[in-house]
């Protein structure tokens, strides 16, 4: 990183809204037609509405860089508002379908309230943001349906969960098959030719050097094609800690049960060839020792920074049982 670089300046149409978990950032495109990509995640829909009120007076599109819970969770409140839902034409239909495994809800053990996707999204597709025009980039990876969007005038890309400064989204190879994590790298290489003089990413602020950071992201992406297994304990690592964010901690003495109950655990344990109760104990045991998780109050927390979620919103139903999509 270039000790002298300084986030790059925005346009004046572009807020900018850089939350912490387990909310993805932000962007509000201002303009005729107001746009939001992301909403973050259920428990702040309120937030995220009023958040959008207050800069724009009302929000016409929602483009989803993925569905994750992160990413989609004032979705449902903004569309009853009259907002459109645009995401990536896989979601998109899988949204429609309204399949059991829609936004990794319920192997993920994520809430997500249903919504229903207007405009599925393909690659190149221009879209009208605000007053300015962007490019649907496919980036699979992360998910299969992750998107980012580019703006060739300003040079301005929202990478969604493929990058952030620190750090390159998980894969995951039980869901979405032994290549996902080539796929990720060959996304990263495609974002990274576009060279964009801004990086917008879900997480963390925004990268002050973009050369850089996609130099760091591909030798990142790179290590979880080389290395398997490794790529599974990342992304198990990180589910976990979303988890802890989320419940506000789990009591010591039942979060490996509740890992027991998870299918990504499962799927982890049987991808490392080790029995799903040593990959849980060891999976506690390591995150203490790094401190990605302490003990406080007999309860296991994350120690990332993130905002308190209302404990109701854990009762939001799983996509299983969400009402079937109204007729157009």
């Amino acid at each position: 990183m270039n000790p002298e670089a300084s986030t790059p300046a925005l346009p004046s149409w572009l807020t900018w809204w850089q939350r912490p978990f387990p909310d993805a950032n932000t962007l509000l495109l201002h303009g005729r037609q107001p746009a939001l990509v992301d909403t973050g995640f259920v428990g702040h829909a309120d937030e995220t509405a009023a958040w959008a009120h207050a800069h724009a007076g009302h929000v016409d599109l929602v483009v989803n860089t993925h569905w994750h819970s992160d990413h989609v969770g004032g979705n449902a409140l903004l569309q009853a508002r009259g907002a459109a839902i645009a995401a990536g034409t896989p979601e998109a239909e899988a949204i429609t379908r309204r399949d059991p495994g829609c936004c990794a809800a319920e192997y993920l053990d994520q809430p997500v309230a249903p919504y229903e996707v207007d405009i599925p999204l393909d690659d190149g597709r221009i879209l009208r943001l605000g007053d300015a025009d962007w490019e649907v980039v496919h980036t699979p990876g992360h998910t299969p349906g992750h998107l980012a969007l580019w703006q060739p005038e300003e040079r301005l890309l929202v990478v969604g969960d493929a990058l952030s400064d620190y750090d390159v989204g998980w894969v995951a190879l039980a869901l979405d098959g032994p290549d996902a994590a080539t796929t990720a790298l060959a996304s990263l290489q495609r974002m990274a030719d576009l060279a964009p003089r801004v990086i917008l990413p879900s997480h963390g602020p925004i990268p002050a050097d973009p050369p850089a950071a996609f130099a760091a992201a591909l030798r990142r992406a790179q290590r979880l094609v080389d290395d398997p297994a490794g790529a599974v304990w990342y992304g198990a690592r990180r589910i976990l800690a979303f988890a802890l964010m989320i419940r506000d901690g789990i009591p010591a003495d039942e979060i490996e049960p509740y890992l027991h109950a998870r299918a990504w655990l499962n799927d982890a344990a049987h991808q490392l060839d080790i029995p799903p109760e040593t990959l849980a104990t060891e999976l506690v045991t390591t995150m203490l020792r790094s401190g990605a998780v302490l003990l406080r109050n007999g309860r296991i927390h994350a120690t990332a920074a993130h905002t308190p979620v209302p404990p109701e919103t854990l009762s939001t139903p799983y996509p299983r049982t969400w009402p079937a999509p109204a007729p157009h």
